[in-house]
């Protein structure tokens, strides 16, 4: 397809990493001649210094034959204008990044409706749901759901000497009392697709699929369920805390939040209309943390614009104890870090919005068939976990799974019928209108079709 990106921030650059990897067609627009050099330095890309906004710029990119035009500047207004322009000169699919919260969901409805936009994406917020999903399922350093949560998917690692540690695959199931699939397993850099004779090792990463009632029995009869993080303490009164607070507090849970900018304390509270208790100091303190119950906190979730301080101030949480550490972190060279440290749950707003901007490519490309409901990458990036909503032409309905051939590093994990359910065994069969979950390691898919051995 042919892409147009206007605006190469850490956004725009993850999105368009994402992309161009996909072997779409991708032009670049931004106004700043150093962000251009570099981009189209690293990448097989054609770049336009110039406005996004400006005619010439987008007529020169090919707005009037581009199938997917994505706005993803700092600015909401200039995106939506953009995006708008584009549209008039032919853009088929439309995607602005807009993240003010005075853009509520009326709004926004309204602005989709008359700008004609395609999608709205708003980074902050993706990373808030994100992070509360966490917090909702602690024993887990990624939780994913599908459906409506139907089905869901956590990541997690297995501790020296935990109830994993040891456990060949065919015994786990007998030993947990519940209906799941270990669908992938990340060993040092190397993702497998596991069958029943993997014996898992301390410091393998595993991806769990289950419904949410049999994932927490699993977890509860292996003994490494951990309680729902109730008191949660957050650093930073950024965008994301703002909007993961207001879902923490509306589920029930206790907010505090730390900040040492006096005049975003006053705001951030002003937004929750009081309800967390926001308090004025520098975080990055120890002494700060420790005061204001560090110890005390089943969550703690570092958010401030610096990776370093997120990164440091997480262990430091770790050390204290806290059962649920969590740490913001946009550039990858800290992501391996991370886990050095033993901060194995971050989150990257970058690399989350891309998943969403991927998942609407691969949709967009495969607009007849099986088409792409969802998309996520996981075990940092070597493994696809997608669902796909069965079309009526999709030639391998009502054949038993057991007679399917899949390609290799191929898994069907999960089939969803109306109210039901299925972890697929051998004599399962796929039907029209059913939504599948299909995990692979290594290639890409942009059609259900695409995980059958022709």
């Amino acid at each position: 397809m042919r892409i147009i990106i206007v605006g190469c921030g850490k956004i725009g650059q993850s999105i368009l990493h994402s992309l161009i990897n996909e072997g779409h067609e991708i032009v670049v627009i931004d106004n700043d001649r150093a962000v251009i050099d570099s981009v189209t330095t690293n990448y097989d890309v054609m770049g336009i210094c110039d406005a996004g906004t400006h005619y010439k710029a987008l007529a020169d990119a090919g707005s009037a034959g581009a199938e997917l035009f994505i706005a993803a500047t700092g600015s909401d207004e200039i995106n939506m204008l953009s995006c708008f322009l584009a549209k008039r000169m032919g853009a088929r699919h439309t995607v602005a990044r807009i993240r003010g919260s005075e853009y509520s969901s009326e709004n926004l409805g309204f602005l989709k409706k008359e700008l004609e936009l395609s999608m709205v994406i708003n980074p902050e917020k993706l990373t808030a749901k994100a992070i509360y999903n966490i917090l909702k399922f602690p024993s887990a350093v990624r939780s994913e759901s599908f459906t409506r949560s139907r089905f869901e998917m956590a990541e997690m690692s297995v501790k020296p000497g935990s109830a994993l540690d040891g456990v060949a695959l065919s015994a786990l199931r007998g030993k947990s009392g519940a209906s799941f699939l270990v669908c992938a397993v990340l060993r040092g850099k190397t993702a497998h697709i596991p069958r029943g004779n993997f014996v898992l090792q301390a410091g393998d990463k595993l991806g769990l699929i289950a419904a949410p009632e049999d994932m927490q029995k699993l977890l509860g009869n292996m003994g490494i369920l951990q309680k729902r993080a109730k008191h949660v303490l957050l650093l930073g009164a950024s965008r994301i805390a703002a909007y993961l607070s207001d879902d923490l507090l509306r589920s029930g849970n206790s907010v505090k939040i730390i900040e040492k900018d006096d005049a975003r304390c006053d705001e951030i509270s002003a937004a929750l209309g009081g309800r967390a208790v926001v308090i004025h100091g520098d975080g990055a303190q120890h002494e700060v943390l420790d005061e204001e119950g560090l110890d005390a906190a089943d969550a703690f979730v570092s958010l401030t614009g610096m990776d370093e301080e997120n990164l440091l101030i997480s262990y430091y949480a770790l050390d204290r104890g806290v059962p649920k550490v969590i740490a913001k972190l946009n550039q990858d060279a800290y992501h391996e870090l991370s886990e050095q440290l033993g901060v194995e749950c971050t989150v990257s707003p970058k690399h989350i919005t891309a998943d969403v901007m991927l998942r609407y490519a691969r949709a967009l490309q495969n607009s007849v068939g099986s088409r792409v409901e969802t998309l996520y990458s996981l075990m940092n990036g070597t493994v696809e976990a997608l669902e796909f909503i069965v079309s009526s032409d999709f030639g391998y309905t009502n054949i038993p799974v057991k007679d399917l051939k899949l390609k290799p590093d191929i898994l069907l994990a999960g089939i969803i019928r109306g109210d039901n359910n299925i972890i697929p065994c051998g004599d399962d069969v796929i039907l029209p209108d059913d939504r599948v979950i299909i995990i692979a390691a290594g290639r890409r898919l942009y059609d259900l079709s695409d995980v059958i051995e022709q």
